[in-house]
């Protein structure tokens, strides 16, 4: 691995061709913030798709491709005299070290719920009205759900134990249930929301990403679905002439592949 003087020469060619771009390439010297917005949530979802298909090779393209884009709104900045790279890397070092009082400063800490307790009080002194404050309005609504509950965890607004977490869980199956028999289907769009908020936290307290969960069983899906249709292909038969217990017999076959 490369040792700190070669990580540096390499982020500094990085800059450097950010510059040369900027300037001679007719693509990039048409780029603002705006419309490198959507570019950037699309990088750091193929990253994360790398992430989850352990792709080693493709994670570090990925990531590649990230910092690619925090240095060309770097760039972008600087021509403005709003901040440059080294006032982005210096903001989060500052941050850094400000919200890690147990490693630069005299506080103690037992284990980690220690340093997300301080981490949110911290921010709250830091003008902060609501440990709320930062969860992006944009965010996808399971990640969105899963950022709250950790944040509120944070200031000791959670559950004990994950068997209480479980029975709230049961408690709002009951009740979409009750709303299902009723028929109502905004109360049951409410109660179906509620039963996934508490999955969501469950799913927490069981030291799952409920994302990352639902992506795998997609993915999952995906790859049964596509064997199931290649076997219809080799049958010459479509899908939609097969029957379910047709199409159950090669599903048992790709859930064992």
């Amino acid at each position: 691995m490369a040792d700190k003087t070669q990580q540096l020469k390499a982020f500094e060619r990085l800059l450097i061709i950010m510059d040369e771009l900027r300037e001679q390439c007719p693509w990039d010297k048409k780029q603002n913030l705006q419309t490198l917005r959507h570019l950037t949530i699309e990088e750091v979802y193929e990253l994360g798709d790398a992430i989850l298909d352990n792709d080693l090779e493709e994670v570090k393209k990925e990531l590649g491709d990230v910092l690619l884009h925090i240095v060309f709104y770097s760039k972008i900045g600087s021509e403005t005299n709003a901040f440059d790279i080294a006032d982005v890397c210096n903001s989060i070092c500052d941050k850094l070290i400000e919200r890690h009082p147990h490693i630069y400063g005299n506080v103690t800490v037992n284990d980690e719920a220690d340093v997300k307790r301080n981490w949110e009080q911290l921010k709250l002194k830091e003008g902060k009205t609501s440990v709320l404050e930062g969860v992006p309005k944009s965010l996808p609504a399971m990640v969105k759900a899963n950022r709250i509950q950790d944040k509120v965890a944070g200031v000791g607004f959670d559950w004990e134990e994950p068997n209480q977490v479980f029975e709230k869980v049961e408690e709002e199956l009951r009740e979409l249930q009750e709303e299902v028999n009723e028929g109502q289907q905004d109360n049951i769009e409410s109660e179906f929301g509620d039963v996934l908020f508490s999955m969501i936290n469950y799913a927490r307290f069981l030291n799952i990403d409920p994302e990352s969960a639902l992506e795998r069983t997609n993915k999952k899906f995906i790859k049964r679905f596509q064997y199931l249709e290649q076997k219809s292909k080799d049958l010459n038969k479509p899908l939609s002439e097969m029957t379910l217990g047709e199409m159950d017999v090669f599903w048992e076959e790709a859930k064992k592949i």
